[in-house]
Order: structure tokens, then sequence, then C-alpha cells
């Protein structure tokens, strides 16, 4: 017979309800979990709902985007137990953990103690994005490049320290903070207004209370995400991203406003120097610290005129960096998550379509500090019959009529592929057009880089 699934009509067998051995190998479909309410997680659930693998898809809490392609569960990304519940109940083949926060509070070990099977690193490995005073030190003790730096808890010392240092200097609070947690500091008076904000005001919580003072550090920034299963590491295509609110990267830290990859200035030679000197030597690192990573390293490295040094480390899938990077992959992403978690990464062949990708964040005005949410958003049918054009849903949700409206400072993220970069970009500001609400705001020059390549 044939069974209709999330990615169409597939061959089945009408006693053990299998797949046609023909097909795929008789392996039985999944249902899958993923944790998550943003463009990240509505990526990963595009993706996923291609697999023939794949017959149910959730997303706790998910997003009006997921929505189409998940059967959304109002459960909280931290309420462990009842996602752990949730699980058990729906008979869940793999939970896929996406966002910092759970992960680094241990929502894997959560799912892995109750028996079940869950994608991402656990606790004792998260740390690597939880704690950037741990992960500096990793790389100083393994002699993976990075930038000069020193650890403060005490806010009178982190000053004491500042008075004898070089300008501009960076300021990273420890702990997570929404990707905002980085000040660039160009003078002593900043950088002293900066401590204040970290350590004593609290603007990220706990996050400051303990700081990494940085040396500044100049050249290219270039994110490359990758698979590991613990010993293994399989790098996935470039991209670039776009932190800052305003054009010509004026403006205050965001989540991210748009980013294109591949990186024209990711070149072969620094894919060389990287897998040498730092992509294989951070793996093994945690792994000797006996907190083997399984998931995704995210590598956010500067290009500087010494080399290639890590700017700083993520434990999963970037945002918005996944928007760009998924829709070029050709394997399917239910095979790369078990090979991550049965340690199979070695067998796996991991390929990108030889084009490229830009997406631009459509943000509600005033972000990231004060704005209005509730907005209709128009438009986003033209998506469904357009090829090579994708909307992913970052804050959104239904209203009490059922219509899709805004939910967040970042809204949608508008990606388009192309066979150049020059060509993802005009598709990709092309159908930023096509999306209408009111305080539509975005940046203008997302991949202007490109022209300068």
């Amino acid at each position: 017979i044939k069974k209709k699934g999330q990615a169409g009509e597939i061959p089945v067998c009408l006693w053990c309800f299998k797949i046609d051995d023909e097909y795929k190998g008789g392996q039985n479909f999944m249902k899958i979990l993923i944790v998550g309410g943003g463009g990240r997680e509505h990526a990963i659930a595009w993706k996923l709902a291609q697999s023939p693998k794949v017959e149910k898809l959730y997303c706790a809490p998910g997003n009006a985007g997921i929505a189409e392609v998940a059967e959304c569960v109002n459960i909280g990304v931290m309420e462990f137990d009842k996602l752990v519940e949730f699980a058990k109940e729906h008979e869940i083949d793999m939970t896929v953990v996406a966002p910092d926060d759970p992960l680094a509070a241990g929502a894997v070990d959560a799912f892995e103690a109750a028996g079940l099977r869950a994608f991402g690193p656990r606790a004792n490995a998260a740390i690597l994005e939880g704690s950037k005073a741990f992960s500096k030190d990793l790389m100083k003790k393994y002699n993976i490049p990075t930038a000069a730096y020193e650890t403060f808890s005490d806010p009178e010392k982190a000053i004491a320290y500042l008075e004898t240092a070089k300008m501009p200097i960076v300021l990273k609070a420890d702990g997570l903070a929404l990707g905002k947690g980085v000040l660039i500091c160009r003078n002593l008076e900043e950088a002293k207004e900066g401590v204040k904000t970290l350590m004593l005001d609290k603007q990220f919580g706990s996050a400051g209370d303990e700081i990494v003072i940085e040396e500044f550090m100049t050249g290219r920034e270039v994110s490359v995400l990758s698979f590991v299963d613990g010993k293994t590491i399989k790098i996935m295509t470039s991209a670039q991203d776009h932190k800052r609110a305003k054009d010509g990267d004026q403006g205050l830290n965001t989540g991210g406003m748009g980013t294109f990859s591949p990186s024209p200035f990711y070149t072969a030679e620094v894919d060389a120097f990287c897998k040498e000197k730092i992509y294989q030597p951070t793996v093994d690192a945690m792994r000797a610290e006996g907190r083997e990573f399984k998931g995704i390293i995210f590598f956010g490295l500067m290009l500087t005129e010494d080399g290639p040094k890590v700017l700083e480390y993520n434990a999963r899938f970037g945002d918005p960096e996944t928007q760009v990077v998924l829709p070029r992959m050709k394997n399917d992403l239910v095979d790369l998550f078990d090979a991550c978690i049965d340690g199979t990464l070695d067998q796996v062949d991991l390929e990108f379509e030889d084009n490229a990708a830009v997406c631009v964040v459509l943000a509600s005005d005033g972000y990231p500090e004060h704005y209005e949410k509730g907005f209709p958003i128009t438009g986003l049918e033209r998506f469904q019959s357009s090829d090579g054009y994708y909307v992913f849903h970052a804050g959104s949700k239904f209203d009490s009529e059922g219509r899709v409206v805004t939910n967040g400072g970042r809204v949608l993220g508008v990606t388009a592929t192309g066979a150049t970069l020059k060509e993802a970009r005009a598709n990709a500001y092309q159908a930023t057009e096509w999306v209408q609400f009111d305080n539509k705001y975005m940046r203008h020059d997302i991949g202007k880089a490109i022209d300068e390549a």
C-alpha cells in the first residue's frame, strides 16, 4: 500500500507498517520531537519533514510557521519533565534539542536518563558554549588559536586590568546571553561602563557573574557549523552572519539580522588550517577532558593577519546561519542526527549543493530594545509556490482569529538560493517585498561583503 507521510506517498508493508525494503531498507517510520520555537527550529523542522523516514513531527513550543510541517505542543523548552513525559506518551523515536539554554541545563541528559534517544550535547559538553571562561581555558590548554584573554569575577579587579590594557577591547559575559553578551569597547570609559553593565547592573543576569576580557581582533568573521559524534567531525558549508541591528554594522548587537552561505573568504587554505588546528583539536580536547561532544559545534572564526582564530563556540545550530546552510544540504538530516548519536559519522559523506543562499531577517522596528507585537503578516503564501525561496518563522503566532501575527523582535528569515551569492542576494531582497506587516524592519546590506570578495 502507499502511506502518505511528511514527504508524500511512500511504499509501506500492509502487515508490519514498515517502509518497503527496496525503498529504504525496512526501517520503521519515525516520530521526532523538536525542542524550540524560532527560525532555527523552523529550518530544522522543514529539513526533517523532507525525510522519507519521518512519519510525524512535533515541536515544543513551535510557532505559526513550524505548524505547517509539525504539530506544535504547548510545552516550554525548559520544562524537561513535561517534555520527557510527552516523548514517552507519544512514543517519540528521537528528540532534537535545538536551543542553547536547555542544552546547557541538561535537557539531553534528562531524556537519556529516561531511556529516550536525543540529539544534542549533554550538559557537561554543552559547557563549551555555556561558559566562555571554560572554552577560553580549553583553547589555551590545547593550543587552539584564539585571542589573548583574562577572566574576572571581581568587577574592581576587572577595571584595574582595563586601566593597563590596549584599546579597543572586548568584554564577554561568561554565561549564555541570547547571543548579545559581547561588548566591543573603543576606549577605557566604554570598557568601564561595560563592566558595570555586565557585572553590576546584571543586564544579562547571572551570565555576567564572571566575564572574559579579550584582545580585540580584526579581520573577516566566518561561521562554520559541524556535526560531531564524539570523535569524528564533519564540516558543513561556511556562512557569514550580520549581528548589528543597523546597516553598515551600526547599532546594537542582536541575535542576527541576516546571513549568507558560502563565505567567499573561507578559502581552501583556511579550511585546511582550521581542520588541522581548530576543528579536530576541539573535538579531541573535549574527549580528553571527559566531556565527549555529540551534536553540533558552531565555530565562530576571525580570519586575522596571523591566521584563523576562534571567536566563540556554540553548542548547537546557529541562528540565522541554519536558514542558509540546511537549504543547501543534500543529505537526509535524520541520517546525520543518527550518525552523531551512534558514533558512526565517519561513514557519512556530507554533501552540499553547488549554489549559494542569503537570508534577510525581517524584524520588528525597535529590536533589540523596545518593539510592538501582534501585527498581521501577509504575503506568506507566495513562498509555497516559489522554488528556491523560503520563509522561516522566528517570532510568529496565530491570533484569536487564526491569523499569523508578529510575536517577537526577529519575526521572519527570508531566504533565497541562487547560482551565485550575488544572485541569491538579489533573490532574497526581492522576496522580502512579498511579505508585509506593520513595524517591518530589515537591514539592506546583508551580504554586501560579497561585492568586495
